[in-house]
């Protein structure tokens, strides 16, 4: 038990690793500065279950706010004033929804379950992190935008591109899943 224990843990803390690395690999977008986060996000939750992508990302974001430059434009407590910040409390409850989603779909979840997933991740992350741009910007920084403009610029603009993500990431996932939960039971089997 204890060793399933530490394995959850290195787990988390490896995922919550990759989401800080992904923060800086970006793709340049015309819009908005597009990073490989989502894509680690979707592989948290379709690999690492509801709980443990839950924590992978709240361990990211506590890391962030104690003031380690993890995030896209630093760090610090501060951040929670920043538009995009409401993208990372998305990232956790969509990871958490992904993860959670593939794990009803039994011992063997289906390709279109792992797709399916991540875009209700997808839809997750933005219902969260559009509104939050729209209320930094205006009622926090004193930048006035109109919905109209954030919408265009929080959603519209990256939606697609992070659609497809989901997408590709669903049907490449199920596979990392089914390798990494027969290593899970190997090692977990050799500790014991």
């Amino acid at each position: 038990m204890r060793n399933s224990k530490v394995f959850s843990l290195v787990l988390v803390s490896i995922f919550a690793a990759l989401t800080a690395i992904g923060a800086f690999i970006k793709i340049p977008l015309p819009v908005v500065p597009f990073t490989l986060q989502i894509v680690i996000v979707y592989l948290a939750g379709s690999i690492l279950g509801s709980k443990r992508a839950l924590q992978s990302q709240l361990v990211y974001i506590l890391v962030g706010l104690a003031g380690l430059p993890v995030f896209t434009q630093g760090g610090g407590f501060t951040y929670v004033l920043q538009p995009t910040f409401g993208y990372l409390v998305g990232f956790a409850v969509g990871a958490f929804v992904i993860g959670y989603i593939i794990e009803r779909g039994g011992e063997e979840p289906s390709r279109l379950r792992f797709v399916v997933a991540n875009l209700a991740g997808t839809f997750v992350i933005y219902a969260i992190g559009a509104p939050y741009v729209y209320f930094a910007l205006n009622f926090w920084l004193d930048m006035p935008t109109s919905a109209s403009k954030v919408f265009m610029m929080a959603f519209a603009s990256t939606v697609g591109v992070d659609i497809v993500l989901a997408i590709l990431t669903g049907l490449f996932a199920k596979r990392i899943y089914f390798i990494l939960n027969k290593k899970m039971m190997n090692v977990l089997e050799v500790t014991k």
